[in-house]
């Protein structure tokens, strides 16, 4: 099966350096000058990603960056067949309602929706916007709510009585064509079970990949006993350069960026994260900034600064796609990508690493054609000999 690419819409801000924050923590930019999230900033990095052949741009959700829903639909206009992964908790709005926006979504753009539901892993926030259930009750209505959802879009009228969810009478006007693909997250044993029910890909954040291999192993055999199979995809950074010298250069470079007084603050923060995925990022670096590189080409150093996915591959270009290779090989087939910054850093992978994925015959750009996936710009070149 070809491989799918993602990227990242940075409606938080991005810089040149790595922008922290989340799960908790303030949101917190490097020493470099922070980049405002304006539609226009973000119209860039959509046309790019849509160029270089990624399938679509994940939105993250929270206070602390643009509304998801709102960010997206104004960006569909600007690009043509690119699709958004709209980041979204379901505890905050009805299912009716979202069922209905997700229809309208479709309906408007073409078809080019992809939902990320996202049960929102710290209380704190959650009861910001008026929700006061604890992490297990929450997971319990997230699958409430998506059983009302699906039926809904099978065209039902719904009456539905549940321990947090209750609907009577429910109905769309017009089910959505083609149905959002739903993603979701989560490494606690009641966000499996909802996975394993209700969803059609698993997104992991990217631990090694032995360890990402006996998630999904977990997440299939949960939805192997209902009859049914998932896709799986990993959540990463990357940087990418022509030789791996370039490339961990690179990642010092965002190291040195960091205050050592920010990187203690956000660690103070997470630390308190609810979310067992939060642990176990944390767990890959310890809060230390020694001994990052805890794969080969697998670094945790964005993990010192932000909360969420926190591990980037790094390294040759040939380097990274021999690494989303083992990846491939652990059973992910989609990767959702993102790099500080975002424009520079797309190019960077598009130009570099989905060529040579092509050439192995793990990648089709989305449009088809030997020449969309070809690089814009020669990347390596040789010197010419001397005498």
């Amino acid at each position: 099966m070809p491989l799918t690419f993602h990227w990242f819409l940075p409606t938080q801000g991005d810089s040149r350096g790595i922008v922290g924050g989340g799960h908790g923590a303030d949101v917190v930019a490097s020493a470099w000058r922070t980049r405002e999230p304006t539609l226009d900033y973000l119209a860039q990095i959509a046309g790019a990603a849509e160029r270089l052949g990624f399938e679509g741009v994940l939105t993250p959700t929270g206070a602390w960056c643009e509304d998801a829903w709102l960010t997206t639909a104004m960006l569909a206009g600007s690009t043509r067949r690119l699709k958004f992964l709209v980041a979204f908790r379901p505890g905050l709005l009805s299912p009716t309602l979202a069922a209905q926006m997700a229809a309208t979504y479709q309906r408007l753009s073409g078809g080019r929706l992809l939902l990320n539901v996202v049960t929102g892993g710290e209380s704190a926030e959650q009861r910001q916007h008026g929700d006061f259930l604890d992490k297990d009750a929450r997971y319990a209505r997230t699958d409430e709510f998506l059983q009302v959802v699906e039926r809904l879009w099978r065209g039902e009228t719904v009456d539905f009585r549940g321990e947090h969810v209750t609907v009577e009478g429910a109905r769309l006007a017009k089910a959505p064509d083609p149905l959002p693909p739903v993603y979701f997250g989560g490494s606690s044993p009641a966000a499996l079970d909802v996975a394993s029910r209700r969803v059609q890909t698993y997104l992991t954040w990217g631990e090694p990949p032995g360890a990402v291999a006996d998630k999904i192993d977990r997440v299939s055999a949960l939805a192997a006993k209902r009859g049914r199979t998932l896709d799986y995809g990993v959540r990463l950074h990357v940087i990418s350069r022509d030789t791996e010298e370039e490339a961990w250069a690179q990642a010092q470079r965002l190291l040195d960026g960091l205050a050592p007084d920010t990187v203690g603050q956000v660690q103070h923060h997470l630390a308190m994260s609810e979310s067992e995925g939060q642990r176990r990022m944390l767990e890959l670096h310890g809060g230390s900034a020694a001994d990052l590189e805890i794969h080969p080409n697998l670094w945790a150093g964005v993990g010192l600064a932000r909360g969420g996915a926190g591990t980037a591959l790094v390294g040759s270009h040939a380097q990274v796609a021999d690494l989303i290779e083992e990846y491939h090989r652990a059973g992910a087939t989609e990767f959702v990508l993102s790099g500080y910054p975002h424009l520079e850093e797309a190019y960077w992978f598009g130009e570099g690493v989905l060529p040579l994925l092509r050439e192995r015959g793990l990648w089709e750009h989305p449009e088809g054609g030997e020449e969309s996936a070809a690089p814009h710009v020669p990347f390596a070149v040789s010197a010419p000999a001397t005498s």
